[in-house]
């Protein structure tokens, strides 16, 4: 993405890399492994971490034959927790970049590679015992509701009756609605309920159709990511409503930012939340040891308001999300 930290983050691990290989040319590179772990594509997003960390893995391979990416998808926690045991026993692992699946059931299974000397990059989903970290990576979930929210207001004119759609009971949808709420103190607008849908299209779905069979007048509708927000978009056209001026979610889902490209007026804008940040990780995690840079310590990306004017800087037609 043209300006934004994660393209600058991932073009300055390539840099790292690229200085490391005209360090290298007077003796061979050491062989080093990173270990990439990660869920399973179950729903849009997962699917572009997915995809980023597999491009990530084939660009530096092919970059830097030294460099040897494994990437491991897995369906829960335990099958996470396994295919952890499973890396470690079965090769020398250089450094861990990690999505937890839950982060309480990983943090233990984390730690253990830890305990061989493993560098460990986590992503997203951060461990119960920070300390076990030596490089952490996210959004701003507490901006992707603020971003929003302030563009909320602005649009309605300060008031209105709104709805929000919540994704599953985690601090991550906990720290997206606070940033929500408390972007819109102090204004007329008023949400009339809030229901969970689990970042799933087909319970969004359902969650707004409830809402609209509720309430006779809803100014807008925030599904707090964007597999949620197909739903609901589905569930307003079928209902033929026209009081519904806004229908806005987030994460940076392909689908919405065409929308935003083409100037939709019920999703004019987007708020990042970019799976593309596992690549982010690795190309940094690579650069921690090619790049006689050591990288240590949280880094945070922002959410910046996606408009007709930059959205073809958030745009990913060849991923999944």
């Amino acid at each position: 993405m043209k300006g934004s930290f994660w393209r600058k983050a991932a073009a300055f691990g390539v840099t790292a890399l690229g200085l490391a290989t005209v360090q290298s040319a007077a003796g061979a590179a050491e062989d080093t492994t990173i270990a990439v772990s990660i869920p399973a594509a179950d729903h849009g997003w997962t699917a572009g971490i997915v995809y980023h960390a597999q491009q990530a893995a084939k660009e530096i391979e092919a970059a830097f034959p030294h460099i040897k990416v494994i990437v491991k998808t897995s369906p829960s926690a335990s099958d996470q927790a396994s295919a952890l045991e499973d890396l470690v026993a079965s090769r020398k692992v250089d450094a861990l970049v990690i999505l937890p699946y839950s982060s309480e059931e990983l943090t233990s299974p984390v730690k253990e590679v830890k305990k061989k000397g493993t560098f460990i990059t986590v992503v997203d989903r951060g461990l119960t015992d920070p300390t076990i970290e030596d490089l952490y990576l996210a959004g701003d979930n507490i901006a992707v509701g603020r971003t929003t929210a302030d563009y909320m207001k602005q649009a309605l004119g300060g008031k209105g009756d709104i709805v929000v759609l919540r994704g599953i009971p985690t601090v991550i949808d906990d720290e997206r609605i606070k940033g929500f709420q408390d972007a819109l103190q102090g204004s007329n607008i008023k949400i009339l309920e809030m229901q969970y849908a689990h970042w799933n299209s087909d319970e969004g779905f359902k969650v707004m159709q409830d809402f609209l069979a509720k309430y006779n007048k809803i100014d807008a509708v925030w599904a707090n990511d964007d597999d949620m927000l197909l739903g609901v978009l589905e569930a307003v056209k079928q209902s033929g409503r026209k009081d519904i001026r806004l229908a806005l979610g987030g994460n940076g889902m392909k689908q919405m930012i065409e929308k935003v490209k083409a100037g939709d007026a019920l999703t004019p804008i987007e708020v990042p939340y970019p799976p593309s940040m596992i690549k982010t990780a690795i190309y940094m995690t690579a650069a921690q040891f090619n790049g006689q840079a050591p990288i240590r310590g949280k880094v945070k990306l922002d959410a910046p308001l996606i408009t007709k004017e930059n959205a073809d800087e958030y745009y990913f037609p060849e991923s999944p999300f």
